[in-house]
């Protein structure tokens, strides 16, 4: 009896599997978050223009009184608002001045609104990035802290803190600071923003003092909470514990693993908060009547300053939706995974 041996045919080769490039797919997932950017700020837009022509006549709103008293001054505001145009044609035309920087004159200066609203948006800026400054380190200090001590009287006080500071509105706390440091108690700053001779709040940083510390206040308890809350969570993982039995101090393992795994949450809790302080600073400025878009803002609202209105309106859209696209494309840096299924 022979055996007969079958024939095994041999493998054919395959080329291997190409993956698509990496640039290739960045620029195109970039491309798609500045078009969804753009569109919203178009929608945007859109919301402002309805929203304001929606409020009644502006030349009615803006003179009062003397509407029926001044023919002369309402043909001039109107032919100013181009209110003779249809509304497809007004919004349009508004649309272009966004885009070459002809946003409109005031109502109420007479005077370019690009001109008027050029330092009040640096002077916010300025407010912002204090305010950032300070807030992000110290929440991330604190948020390691409460995540180190977890469950214990400095984690339980700081959290009873917290709570109680998120509750409060902005302008709450800009009253109590205040009552206290420029008051009542203690008289250490002033109430208000010193701006001299048309000089730039930040030549006068004591009075800079109350609204970045009203705005720290207000921002750092969500993002100390949210933190700690994701370091918590990284502590517990296997990993962490893997570390610990090597013998990793607990400081070590706080500083490499924990705080590494907590930037991206990190990253989108700051951006949102930043996001939201574009618009929140307008109640703070007003309140420390400092020269930003937020007083700006109120103003124009007071004195039906439509042009105004419309200005800031979009500069504090922007903003937001700039600060979120920043924030996304940083998480999708600090998370490999991203990464791979964006190039993938």
């Amino acid at each position: 009896m022979t055996d007969t041996a079958t024939a095994v045919p041999a493998p054919t080769p395959t080329a291997p599997a190409r993956s698509a490039p990496v640039g290739g797919a960045w620029v195109r997932w970039v491309l798609r978050r500045i078009g969804l950017a753009v569109l919203t700020l178009w929608l945007v837009s859109l919301l402002v223009f309805a929203a304001t022509t929606a409020l009644g006549d502006p030349v009615r709103a803006i003179l009062g009184r003397d509407y029926e008293a001044s023919p002369g001054r309402v043909a001039q505001l109107r032919e100013q608002l181009h209110l003779d145009w249809s509304w497809p044609h007004r919004y349009l035309d508004w649309l272009g001045g966004l885009f070459t920087g002809d946003l409109g004159t005031s109502v109420s200066n007479n005077l370019p609104v690009s001109s008027l609203i050029g330092d009040r948006i640096v002077n916010s800026a300025v407010l912002v990035a204090a305010a950032a400054i300070v807030a992000i380190p110290v929440s991330f200090g604190v948020a390691l802290l409460c995540a180190r001590f977890r469950q214990g009287k400095l984690d339980q006080g700081v959290q009873v803190g917290l709570l109680g500071l998120a509750a409060l509105p902005e302008f709450v706390i800009g009253i109590l600071l205040v009552a206290l440091l420029s008051t009542t108690v203690l008289h250490w700053f002033p109430a208000v923003t010193i701006s001299e001779g048309g000089s730039a709040p930040w030549h006068h940083p004591v009075s800079m003092v109350l609204p970045v510390i009203t705005l720290v206040l207000a921002v750092a308890p969500y993002i100390i909470r949210i933190l700690r809350a994701t370091l918590l969570e990284v502590l517990d993982s296997d990993y962490v514990e893997l570390a610990r039995l090597k013998g990793v101090p607990e400081r070590v393992v706080l500083r490499r693993h924990a705080l590494l795994n907590a930037v991206v949450p990190g990253i989108q809790v700051i951006a949102l908060q930043l996001a939201w302080l574009a618009g929140g600073v307008v109640i703070v400025e007003y309140l420390f009547s400092y020269p930003g878009i937020g007083a700006s803002l109120v103003d124009s609202v007071t004195n039906s300053d439509f042009p105004m209105v419309q200005a800031l309106s979009m500069v504090i859209a922007a903003v937001y939706v700039v600060v979120n696209l920043v924030a996304d494309v940083l998480a999708i840096l600090f998370t490999p995974k991203a990464r791979t299924e964006i190039s993938s």
